[in-house]
């Protein structure tokens, strides 16, 4: 059984947890190559992009409209559960089934220790890390930039140490809220990205509060102003010349000092009751679909 999980041309956090989790939780040597069953972990990896005839285990994914819908009816889909309600609406499948995203499962492994150093940080989606000067926003407002591209262990001691942490990065706030972390929600500077952030809030019970971001280029202002992803031709050029580094410069210090002021925000974590609640779900599923493939071996 062949893990499946979105893998772009740098690593991103959210995705890179699937080889920090199931390793970990699954039994050694559960996860192969072969690719005609797949283990489709977490992410919003749902869609009709995966091989038709091979068998698919959904855990935890999540539907986030990136790939066309799939006929999760063909005979190939076991779905054991989903990262939040809308995935399931979408899907058409049994609400009971819109547990959590699975990286919630975090809270049933050992992790690194909490970097204290961090005090406030912020997290940008990591397409952000390359269309704007996060880095410096950062500086300027005296926060630590947690990249999502850094390698796991890295991330995880440093929400695990932050006293807050302000998050673009959807698997920021997912993690955060998991480990107990505050977090307060920035809304995606690419619209394509706010969907899912409900999806998975609704399998907790919050009602997420995505503020808006300054952008911190002329790229970055250009995406949020039209709702164009990618890297945008003439624009992204545009912004990497010496034409743009004065806006750029003005744009980003605008951002830092919008960086303070969402620091002083209200927090969000879900419940303590509900954080419990979900995660038992959770291993609970993946428990007993271990112990369904062991038996039918």
């Amino acid at each position: 059984m062949k893990l499946v999980f979105f893998r772009g041309h740098v690593p991103n956090f959210g995705d890179e947890l699937n080889l920090h989790v199931w390793p970990a939780l699954l039994p050694k040597g559960f996860l192969d190559e072969d690719e005609s069953e797949l283990f489709v972990g977490i992410g919003s990896i749902i869609g009709d992009h995966l091989p038709e005839k091979s068998r698919k285990f959904v855990m935890g994914s999540g539907y986030a409209g990136y790939m066309g819908l799939p006929d999760i009816n063909d005979g190939t889909w076991d779905i054991r559960f989903v990262r939040g309600p809308n995935t399931a609406k979408t899907l058409g499948i049994d609400p009971k089934l819109s547990i959590c995203d699975s990286a919630i499962l975090l809270r049933a492994m050992d992790l690194p220790p909490p970097d204290d150093s961090v005090n406030i940080a912020f997290m940008p989606h990591y397409e952000s890390l390359e269309r704007g000067d996060w880095a410096e926003a950062c500086r300027m407002a005296s926060m630590t930039l947690i990249d999502a591209t850094a390698p796991v262990d890295t991330v995880l001691s440093q929400i695990r140490g932050a006293r807050l942490l302000i998050t673009e990065a959807m698997h920021g706030a997912i993690v955060a809220d998991a480990l107990r972390t505050p977090w307060i929600g920035a809304r995606p500077i690419y619209g394509g990205h706010h969907k899912k952030w409900l999806d998975w809030a609704g399998a907790l019970n919050v009602d997420v509060r995505l503020n808006d971001l300054k952008p911190t280029s002329v790229l970055e202002y250009y995406i949020a102003r039209t709702g164009r992803g990618g890297r945008l031709g003439k624009v992204g050029k545009f912004n990497q010349s010496p034409l743009a580094a004065i806006p750029n410069r003005i744009l980003t210090s605008i951002a830092a000092q919008h960086l303070q002021q969402m620091a002083r925000l209200e927090p969000q974590l879900s419940s303590d009751a509900k954080i419990v609640e979900v995660t038992e779900k959770a291993q609970a599923a993946v428990d007993g679909f271990v112990r369904s493939r062991v038996a039918a071996a």
